[in-house]
């Protein structure tokens, strides 16, 4: 069996940890398939060292592009592949052989206000029409992503498996406690602290969750910071007004890009994680905070309950009093923070990756044997 996987956004948050997880797996567990990688000139070398089954195939298109539409299906053509696994929602039209998608969420087709603009609205609609019409299996990754998927794409239920998501394991070990020290000295943490982490797109919530944590602040919970992780902060002036317009700038901090290695040991470090997004197609940061032994408040909406379960304390993210009180809530209530880091420790420890490519490796032979 020959299969190719795109696996140009290796690199990205999201879907490349995805697909770093789905090649670390396979390459571990299956020494047989003859995999094909589309990927970076720069990823190259990275890729070979999976293993002698894994062959990289340079592409030069980017994502999203006219351009991929033709040079992706060119490769497959002429390496006379048997199954092509796209890891995002755009599967190109052309594709000459039996194809699988892995859509993660249906957010541009829920929020077009986040695309650039119509034409890019107009070629995602495209592109999961084509996905959900053109791809043999679909795969995602909670139940809630597949009714979103259903509502936008109607086909068959039977057509769509879900396999979820899983932690890096390093979330799942105890930081060194020099680590710790070294974390606690360069962030200068010699407070009580609240901790975000993942992108800052609007539907994360993070005006509110601000809004939220001035009120908390007012409450008499003075002594506790928030800290914001995340990427490209720097394109979204809005969060830094709300923190001016609450006079927060001393007790709100963002840090920008964080190591796996850090982010775990800001994870022991804090005293709770808040995750009040608006939309998740799955939510992987309450699960490294429960794996991490992190009290968790998230929200109530979207996939967030069907993966935390009772593991974490539920908010309305609509509502930054809901969100002001869960936080006064984790703080204040030593038993709740005691059940909530036990449950979590449990619930995180269900979801493996392992298991979950064991899953995708079977319908790839399932989809090629057909």
């Amino acid at each position: 069996m020959r299969v190719a996987i795109d696996a140009r956004k290796i690199n990205d948050f999201g879907v490349g940890t995805y697909i770093r997880n789905l090649l670390h797996w396979l390459s571990r567990l299956d020494k047989e398939t003859e995999y094909l990688l589309i990927c970076r000139r720069s990823d190259c070398e990275r890729l070979e060292a999976l293993g002698p089954n894994f062959r990289p195939l340079p592409n030069r298109s980017k994502n999203y592009s006219i351009a991929e539409q033709l040079s992706v299906p060119f490769h497959l053509m002429r390496a006379g592949v048997d199954v092509f696994h796209a890891p995002h929602y755009v599967l190109p039209a052309l594709t000459p052989c039996r194809a699988i998608v892995t859509i993660h969420d249906c957010i541009h087709l829920m929020f077009p206000e986040y695309l650039p603009g119509r034409l890019a609205h107009l070629y995602a609609r495209t592109a999961y029409w084509v996905a959900t019409n053109r791809a043999a299996r679909v795969l995602t990754v909670s139940e809630s992503s597949k009714r979103d998927i259903l509502e936008y794409c109607p086909m068959s239920p039977d057509r769509v498996d879900v396999i979820y998501n899983a932690i890096d394991n390093r979330f799942n070990e105890t930081p060194a406690p020099e680590q710790l020290t070294s974390v606690r000295e360069r962030y200068q943490l010699h407070h009580r602290f609240l901790l975000y982490s993942g992108n800052v797109k609007p539907h994360k919530n993070l005006e509110r969750l601000i809004d939220a944590f001035a009120r908390l602040r007012q409450q008499g919970s003075d002594d506790v910071k928030l800290l914001i992780s995340g990427s490209e902060i720097s394109r979204y002036a809005t969060l830094r007004r709300a923190v001016h317009r609450y006079n927060l700038h001393k007790h709100v901090r963002f840090l920008g890009f964080l190591s796996t290695d850090t982010l775990a040991a800001l994870y022991h470090l804090a005293d709770a994680f808040v995750f009040p997004s608006l939309y998740e197609g799955f939510g992987l940061p309450p699960l490294e905070a429960m794996a991490s032994g992190t009290p968790v408040l998230t929200s109530n909406v979207s996939s967030l309950p069907e993966v935390v379960g009772d593991a974490a304390l539920l908010i309305d993210p609509h509502d930054p009093e809901s969100i002001a009180d869960g936080m006064q809530q984790i703080l204040s209530d030593t038993a709740l923070r005691e059940r909530l880091i036990g449950l979590g420790r449990i619930r995180a420890s269900r979801f493996s990756w392992e298991s979950s490519v064991r899953r995708v490796l079977a319908t790839y032979r399932r989809v090629s044997a057909s």
